[in-house]
């Protein structure tokens, strides 16, 4: 995903900590105590191994970084420049996920696939894992499913389930993921990929419509029992229906 050079993307990938992390005291702490730079650093390495043709002695050191780090990446998974794993605990990004430039991931998150166990022999070297644009934030336990594009400039929330793809600019959250209706700007940082916003959820729509629908419904009887009173001449029932229509109207609209 980038023409950087070993060097140049684990540089990237300490300033990308330095920038993104108000925790972090210098490029020497990053260095020294992030266990997601040790896990990237880790990856780098094996990554350039798996494209040398050794994938067993890759997949050898990628292990002994995922019992350091507890950050499982696989060696043939391509990642650009810039990268920030924020905590990490628990992160797991399959075997043909990539990774844009300047994305942002935290803990407990799953690039994976979603093939079934079975034929593992035809689904060899077959994208099975999703694709994330550059300047990308994935909050702590979102779960990124399929071989599915996450847009540029996209947020994926804490613990939202994605599994269709992902327009560019947009917010998404929630189990399965929705979009959100915001302002917020492509070059703004979400910590954990949160905005303020409207959310698109289908269910709340459909619960206000039965609302409208009901109190529709009500009128309507309210106007009949009126017409049925007036005729008889009860004209306190009348005014009894009148205040209970009042009385509803007020529950619907609170």
């Amino acid at each position: 995903m980038s023409k950087k050079n070993f060097f140049e993307l684990v540089v990237s990938d300490v300033k990308a900590a330095k920038e993104r992390d108000p925790a972090a005291r210098s490029y020497f702490e990053v260095c020294l105590t992030y266990s997601g730079f040790h896990a990237l650093f880790f990856h780098r390495l094996c990554h350039l191994i798996w494209n040398l043709g050794l994938k067993t002695l890759s997949r050898f050191v990628a292990n002994i970084s995922r019992i350091l780090t507890s950050i499982e990446i696989h060696p043939a998974v391509k990642i650009g420049e810039g990268f920030f794993i924020d905590h990490g605990a628990g992160l797991v990004i399959g075997e043909t996920s990539e990774i844009g430039k300047n994305v942002t991931i935290y803990q407990q998150a799953t690039l994976g696939g979603i093939s079934p166990s079975i034929n593992s022999e035809s689904q060899r070297d077959v994208k099975r894992h999703p694709t994330i644009g550059d300047n990308v934030i994935i909050g702590s336990g979102a779960q990124i499913l399929g071989p599915i594009f996450v847009g540029n400039n996209s947020r994926i929330g804490t613990n939202a389930v994605v599994l269709k793809n992902v327009p560019n600019n947009l917010t998404f959250v929630g189990i399965p993921a929705r979009k959100i209706e915001s302002d917020t700007t492509k070059d703004f940082f979400n910590p954990y990929g949160m905005c303020n916003g409207k959310i698109d959820d289908p269910n709340k729509k459909s619960i206000l419509a039965l609302f409208k629908e009901i109190h529709d419904l009500n009128i309507k009887i309210s106007n009949l029992e009126n017409q049925y009173y007036s005729s008889n001449g009860s004209k306190n029932k009348i005014t009894e229906n009148i205040k209970n229509q009042k009385k509803i109207k007020q529950k619907v609209d609170k």
